[in-house]
């Protein structure tokens, strides 16, 4: 028999407690998810044999359908900037309802002064401001920014220094970021941004913010004190207290990371739409929840990544996309998507139990 003892004292290593990463199994989630629904592209009448991700018709010149990959990528592009954000907030044992509308009102504060002063050499017919020169780009993405730490400052503040449970804080701040969205222009849309502004979201450039963010965070949470704080809050506050950790100031931090992450992804998304609109961002919130609790992120607290939160993000796109690809109807979609969020909070419960037994 192998010895299983390693180190002083004599302490034995069980190899049927080891366990591998949580991102792996989220990955083998992922192509089990696509395996899927290649097959009921093949058992469905009315598919006629349609493949879900694989070029079966020599569109183009990999083995993959090109385009259906970039509307994958693209559709959780957005989401996925605003879930790095909630991820963190996760983490720390807390939750985020608001970014949702946050999202809405940066949108149409930031066009507004990303507006280009003439269209077709006439002035512009929808400015909100009058200026004598179109801004440079660094402008409204500063006074999104700036907007964003706002928000999350006052959510910081009331969550950490009043003690009001994240959810009512979050979600007071919910109705008053859509009032100020609707509020800003008497819900009139926002439009005709300088071309250095239409830039930022153009074509691809969302999926290269959400990779670099992604990576920058990747690096933050796992190798800072900054991550390092948030894991430690998250898994017992009162002994990261004890610990010498500012609990209150770095959940204001948290929670102001998380709306400059939202605020940012409003910039690209009113970038790429070349317009903004109040009613942008509704249930954003919660699918970005929904990409880091599929992602593993542990609603307790404590647990989590953000490559989880990206496989997360990956999974809910390639589910959006198989739902249509199978021709569901949206009122359908919705309910499933509820249904799996569910489904992955219960297995999150269960590995939890099961970890504790372990012990």
């Amino acid at each position: 028999m192998a010895d299983t003892s390693h180190g002083t004292g004599g302490l034995s290593f069980d190899r049927k407690k080891r366990s591998w990463p949580g991102e792996i199994n989220i990955f083998l989630a992922l192509i089990l998810i696509v395996a899927i629904f290649e097959l009921l592209g093949q058992v469905l009448p009315y598919m006629n044999g349609q493949s879900f991700l694989f070029d079966t018709q020599d569109r183009f010149d990999s083995i993959f359908n090109e385009a259906r990959l970039r509307i994958i990528i693209l559709q959780v592009a957005i989401i996925g900037i605003i879930a790095l954000g909630v991820t963190q907030v996760i983490i720390s044992g807390g939750i985020d309802l608001s970014s949702g509308p946050l999202v809405g009102a940066t949108a149409m504060i930031v066009m507004s002064f990303a507006q280009t002063e003439f269209v077709n050499g006439n002035p512009n017919p929808k400015a909100v401001f009058t200026w004598a020169f179109d801004l440079p780009v660094i402008i409204p993405v500063l006074v999104g920014l700036a907007f964003g730490a706002f928000i999350g400052a006052i959510n910081g503040s009331l969550i950490a220094y009043t003690r009001i449970p994240p959810f009512i804080a979050t979600l007071g701040m919910f109705l008053i970021c859509r009032g100020i969205a609707q509020a800003w222009t008497r819900g009139q849309p926002v439009s005709f941004p300088t071309e250095s502004y239409a830039m930022l979201g153009k074509g691809m450039n969302p999926v290269f913010w959400f990779i670099g963010l992604a990576a920058l965070f990747h690096v933050i949470m796992r190798y800072t004190l900054y991550g390092k704080h948030t894991y430690a809050i998250g898994s017992n506050e009162d002994a990261a207290r004890m610990s010498g950790i500012n609990v209150q100031r770095h959940k204001v931090r948290v929670y102001m990371i998380a709306s400059m992450l939202a605020a940012f992804a409003a910039i690209i998304l009113s970038s790429k739409n070349l317009t903004a609109q109040s009613g942008m961002g509704i249930f954003y919130e919660l699918y970005a929840i929904a990409m880091a609790v599929i992602g593993g992120v542990s609603l307790t607290g404590g647990r989590g990544s953000i490559i989880g939160t990206v496989l997360g993000a990956m999974v809910f796109g390639v589910i959006q996309s198989g739902f249509t690809y199978v021709k569901l109807d949206a009122f359908y979609q919705l309910m499933a998507m509820g249904a799996i969020i569910i489904a992955a909070v219960v297995l999150d419960k269960m590995r939890q139990e099961r970890s504790a037994n372990r012990r």
